[in-house]
C-alpha cells in the first residue's frame, strides 16, 4: 500500500521478542458485560446504557464473545472518534466470523464507543458536550456524556478484560500512514513487553514508542492509558485516513485483530509478527499556532528535515499569519489536510526513526 513509510527509510533491526503470555484469565460460567451475557461458546450482542445526566444519555453496542475453553479476555475497541469508520466496519466482520468453537477465552467488542459523534459525523469531539472521548479517561460517573461512557467502559469493558486494543484510523480531517502506538511507561515492565510485542503482532510497519503518557490513574486520559495504567497490556491501532471507508483499510483493521488473537495463543495458529517495524521515538503533534485556515505544504510519509515549514495558516481574509515548522528531522506520520483550524489544535504530526528498542 502506499501510505507506509517503511519504503522511504532504511530497514531496522528488531529486538528478540518477549516471551508470549500465559492465558491469565478462566471463564466456566457465564460472563457478564453489563446486562450483555455469553456462556461458553457462545456469541451475544447488545448495549451498554449510559443515563441522561447533567445532558443527554446513549449507549453504547458491545458484543461479548466467550470461547468453549478457558483463556484471557481481550477487549477491542473502535469508534472512539465518530468518522474512523474502518475500525467499526472491519469490528463487524470480526463478530461474523469469529468462532467461539475455536476460541480459548473472552473477546469484548465495542463496536461504536462514542455513538454521539458517529450518528452526527463529527470529528475529535461529541456534539453533546464538544469533548473528546479519548481524553477524559477514566471518566466520571456523574460527568458530561462522554465522561460517563468513559466511565462505562472503564468500568465493564478494561475493568473485565487483560488485554486492550484502541483501534483508530485518520479521522474525516487527517491524512495518516498506517502506525501503531506502544505505550511504554516504565511502569509495569510485563505491561510495557507485551504491549510491545502486541504493537508487532498487530502487523502496522511503524511503531511509534509513547513514554509520555500522564501516570495518573485517576487521569489516564486516553483509552489505551488506562488499560496500561492497570497493568494490562494494550495498543492503538491506526488504520485508515481522511475518514474514507476503505476496503483495503477495514481488511487490514480485521486482519489486525485475528493476528492479535493469534498472538495471545486465544486462536490456532502461529503468531505473525513484523519483521522490521519502523520504531519512532520522539515524536511530536505539531499544533496551529492560531486560528484561521490551515494549508499544509507536505504529504504523509515525507521525510523533513528540522526547521522545515510544513504548512501555514491564514486569516479568513487570505492574509498568511503564521508558519509551523518541524522541530527535528523526520517523517511526517500524520497530515490534517482541511482548512479548518484553531490555535492549538493539531495539523501533524513527524516522527524520528530509530533503532530497536
Amino acid at each position: 500500500m502506499r501510505r507506509f513509510a517503511s519504503a522511504l527509510l532504511p530497514v531496522l533491526a528488531c529486538a528478540p521478542l518477549a516471551l508470549r503470555p500465559a492465558p491469565l484469565a478462566a471463564q466456566a460460567r457465564p460472563f457478564l458485560v453489563g446486562s450483555i451475557t455469553a456462556r461458553p461458546g457462545e456469541k451475544a450482542s447488545g448495549y451498554l446504557d449510559v443515563a441522561a445526566g447533567v445532558d443527554s444519555g446513549t449507549r453504547i453496542p458491545v458484543t461479548v464473545i466467550q470461547g468453549r475453553e478457558p483463556g484471557p479476555v481481550l477487549a477491542l475497541i473502535g469508534g472512539t472518534h465518530g468518522v474512523e469508520y474502518n475500525p467499526m466496519l472491519a469490528l463487524q466482520r470480526v463478530r461474523r466470523d469469529l468462532d467461539p468453537a475455536q476460541l480459548k477465552g473472552t473477546v469484548i467488542i465495542v463496536h461504536v464507543a462514542n455513538l454521539p459523534s458517529f450518528q452526527r459525523r463529527t470529528i475529535y469531539y461529541s456534539p453533546v458536550d464538544w469533548k473528546n472521548l479519548n481524553r477524559v479517561y477514566p471518566g466520571r460517573r456523574d460527568g458530561t456524556v462522554s465522561e460517563r461512557i468513559a466511565w462505562t467502559i472503564t468500568n465493564e469493558v478494561i475493568d473485565r478484560c487483560d488485554y486492550l486494543v484502541d483501534m483508530h484510523s485518520g479521522d474525516g480531517n487527517e491524512d495518516l500512514i498506517s502506525y501503531d502506538y506502544w505505550n511504554k511507561q516504565g511502569l509495569d515492565a510485563r505491561a510495557d513487553s507485551i504491549g510491545r510485542d502486541m504493537a508487532m503482532a498487530w502487523g502496522s510497519h511503524g511503531i511509534v514508542i509513547d513514554t509520555e503518557r500522564p501516570r495518573d490513574r485517576d487521569a489516564s486520559l486516553y483509552t489505551q492509558n488506562t488499560a496500561q495504567l492497570r497493568g494490562k497490556p494494550s495498543i492503538t491501532a491506526e488504520d485508515g485516513y481522511l475518514g474514507l471507508v476503505r476496503e483495503d483499510m477495514i481488511q487490514r483493521n480485521y486482519e489486525g485483530a485475528f493476528r492479535i488473537l493469534r498472538y495471545l495463543k486465544m486462536l490456532p495458529g502461529a503468531a505473525e509478527l513484523t519483521d522490521h517495524p519502523v520504531w519512532y521515538d520522539p515524536t511530536v503533534v505539531l499544533q496551529s499556532p492560531a486560528t484561521g485556515m490551515w494549508f499544509p505544504l507536505v504529504e504523509v510519509g515525507q521525510w523533513v528535515p528540522a526547521g522545515k515549514i510544513v504548512g501555514y495558516v491564514t486569516d479568513y481574509f487570505g492574509e498568511r499569519i503564521a508558519d509551523v515548522t518541524a522541530p527535528f528531522a523526520g517523517v511526517m506520520l500524520y497530515v490534517v489536510k482541511t482548512p479548518p483550524t484553531g490555535q492549538g489544535e493539531p495539523v501533524g504530526m513527524v516522527g524520528a526513526p530509530r533503532a530497536q528498542p
